[in-house]
């Protein structure tokens, strides 16, 4: 009887977490990677579009030609990418640009993955003593990452863009950390997506979201990282600030020409505004108790005024989705990962005219982000923690403070939802 009991238990336990049987992997977990597999065999064929700029880099960085080392940003200002990618791109350097190339697309595939399964733990945290049913959110993760996987594969493999998929991978890590409490690990994660890519900068208001006694030890540690990285080429060659003001075209479907800009170049004023709109609605997000939001609020800031209209800029806004779908919300139906996907990806697609793909752009912008600021949300409110609850080491923004009990549920819950 005792045995039959146990195996029902089990057996209870895994229909409960989605675990199957006999295995330490999720249903759902599964499904994605079914699903990424299929889309990257579909795109490999014709990937690695901008693969040469990252190996261009690497080898430049690493050399020691006049044009490379501290000198490369001054000379190549075209290579907008952060050293922290070009030092894993150097990882590839033994193989041949072909062979190197896949790698790099299949890592940065599967860390698309890793995120999913980031991004579901911390809606577990973030939820954690709140009654939230756990198979749900399993479910939220699953139908989110069917629309979140087309766009990851569109910047990892079809464009092959490793500073883009490092920094939103960092970000996710970022904003896992959050949800522990980690204050250090949140700086350290959010200025190694800055040191990816530069546009990481307006995911930084996710600093605001820790208990306040925090921000400063946080922000300390999140700019001396980023000068470690950065600093170093501007005092190796001073040219090095020409590459702040290096241009792009300004194409005929940015949502920028709704607003009357016909530069046929980037605006001088274009960059810091993107910077100053991304920080600004993320930190009206934290204000409102929204930090989920932040990572689409920055994304958005970055699609809206970019001269540029490439499909890989997307990936981030879904990431963006994702966050919103999983932990900013209790719908089961994720809709914005799905309206992202429809209105970002298939508008490209299917819309006949540069000026219209430009307005569906400024349409998604405008209304996502009043709603992930205005519309009332079903997310369950929690206080900040106490100061007592930060001095044990486990507080977070959203969570109250727990006990040897709080801290076994949290590894259950994780452990089993996620």
């Amino acid at each position: 009887m005792r045995g039959a009991r146990t195996a029902r238990t089990t057996t209870d336990y895994e229909s409960g977490t989605g675990r199957i049987a006999g295995l330490l992997v999720r249903r759902h977990h599964v499904l994605l990677v079914a699903w990424t597999v299929l889309w990257f065999f579909l795109v490999e064929p014709k990937g690695g579009f901008s693969w040469h700029y990252l190996r261009q880099g690497e080898q430049l960085l690493f050399s020691g030609q006049p044009d490379g080392g501290l000198s490369l940003y001054a000379h190549h200002p075209e290579l907008q990418i952060g050293p922290v990618s070009l030092a894993a791109a150097r990882l590839t350097a033994p193989f041949s640009p072909y062979t190197g190339q896949v790698i790099a697309e299949a890592v940065s595939s599967a860390l698309g993955l890793v995120m999913l399964v980031l991004v579901g733990r911390t809606a577990a945290l973030y939820y954690l003593g709140t009654g939230t049913n756990h198979r749900r959110l399993q479910q939220r993760v699953l139908i989110a990452g069917l629309a979140f996987i087309p766009m990851w594969v569109e910047v990892s493999v079809r464009f092959a863009h490793l500073d883009d998929v490092l920094a939103l991978f960092f970000t996710a890590l970022a904003a896992h950390a959050l949800a522990r409490g980690k204050p250090v690990q949140v700086a350290i994660f959010l200025a190694l997506a800055v040191d990816s890519k530069p546009w990481a900068i307006a995911f930084a208001p996710l600093v605001l979201a820790l208990p306040r006694p925090a921000w400063l030890r946080t922000a300390l540690w999140f700019c001396a990282l980023v000068a470690v990285a950065w600093l170093p080429f501007y005092l190796g060659n001073l040219d090095t600030m020409a590459a702040a003001k290096f241009t792009i075209p300004n194409q005929p479907a940015s949502s920028l020409r709704w607003f009357g800009v016909t530069d046929p170049t980037t605006p001088w004023w274009d960059r810091p505004t993107q910077f100053a709109l991304g920080l600004g609605l993320g930190g009206i997000a934290v204000w409102r108790g929204r930090w989920p939001a932040v990572v689409l609020l920055g994304a958005n800031a970055r699609v809206l005024l970019d001269p540029s209209v490439y499909t890989y800029y997307t990936a981030s806004i879904l990431l963006g989705t994702l966050l919103w779908d999983a932990v900013g919300q209790k719908r089961l139906v994720p809709w914005w990962s799905w309206i992202a996907l429809a209105s970002l990806y298939g508008g490209t697609l299917l819309l006949p005219s540069d000026p219209a793909r430009g307005f569906v752009r400024l349409a998604f912008v405008v209304v996502s982000t009043a709603y992930v600021l205005l519309w009332p949300t079903q997310q369950t409110r929690r206080p900040r923690p106490s100061a007592d609850d930060q001095g044990q080491g486990h507080g977070h923004g959203h969570g109250s403070g727990r006990g040897r009990l709080g801290r076994r549920r949290e590894r259950v819950l994780v452990g089993a939802g996620h």
